[in-house]
Parts: structure tokens; sequence; C-alpha cells
């Protein structure tokens, strides 16, 4: 999910997250119904003289609720790329910056590459080094990433050319 914000005239947040198709009271909805019914079918055969079953359920319901677990926290991901007149800021994390790269704007470039599988990749590189985004977004996602971000560079661009003329 990618989200434009305009602070300000001179400085854009954009917002990057994975698309989550269960968030909020979904994902305990959806968990508590597979473990009542995993669980009830358990103890209904434990109760019926199948013994073994019961531990080959709360074996599966474990696994089942570590995939999700490791599912919920890849899908926490976030990424916050600010883009102001003189700075570009990345910064990666799950509740709060993890990783942060900063450059000024004037010795960064926006590239956008496309792999042998025809992905596409943006980053911003600086200095001989590339700061990958958006590497967890779809292609509709990245596409509209790589759009908002051509659109905040022009008319940070623009904001910039009428400045200089008005001195």
């Amino acid at each position: 999910m990618v989200t434009v914000e305009k602070v300000n005239d001179s400085q854009y947040l954009i917002s990057l997250s994975p698309n989550s198709s269960l968030v909020g009271i979904y994902r305990i909805i959806f968990l508590s119904s597979i473990t009542l019914v995993c669980g009830g079918i358990g103890v209904i055969f434990y109760f019926l003289g199948a013994a073994l079953i019961l531990p080959f359920a709360g074996l599966e319901l474990s696994i089942l609720f570590i995939a999700f677990y490791l599912s919920f926290k890849w899908s926490s991901k976030k990424e916050k790329i600010y883009i102001s007149q003189d700075i570009v800021k990345v910064e990666r994390g799950i509740n709060k910056a993890e990783y942060s790269w900063k450059e000024f704007r004037t010795f960064t470039s926006f590239q956008i590459q496309k792999d042998i599988n025809k992905i596409i990749r943006l980053s911003f590189r600086s200095k001989g080094k590339d700061i990958f985004v958006g590497d967890f977004l779809n292609e509709e996602d990245k596409i509209k990433l790589k759009d908002e971000v051509s659109l905040i560079i022009q008319e940070l661009n623009s904001h910039k050319n009428k400045f200089e003329h008005m001195q």
C-alpha cells in the first residue's frame, strides 16, 4: 500500500506497507474459528477413544499459529520516504525505525530497474550506493510509487526553479 502525504509546499512523506487481507480483529476471529473447529474435533475424538488425535491437533494448531505469527510480523513492515527540497530520507522498521538512510537530494537520483524476470526494482542512488525501496510491494503499487516519486521530484524542481527566478 502506498500513501502520500504533503507535509508542506516542499516536504512529502510516502508511507509504504505490504498489502494484508487480514487486519485487526479479523485476524483474531479467523484464528479463533480454526482453533475452535480443530480443537473441537480433537476433543470429540479424544472422548470417543482416539486419544492420539488430541496431541496432533495441538501440534497442528501450534504450527499454524507460528506460521500466522511470522506472516503477520512480515505484513507489519513499514517504510517511510521523506522527500524535501534538500533531503531524501528512507526509514524501515516494524514499530520504529530500525534502519535509516539520509542524503542530500542534489546528490541523489531515483532509479527504476527491471530484473531478469521483468520485476520492477525502485531505489535511490547516492555515491554509488543503491537504497532499494518497496521491494515488498506488488507490481501495481510499485508503479504507483514510481509515478508518485516522479511527480514529487518534478514539483520540487519546479518550486526550486520558481524560487531561483524570483531572486
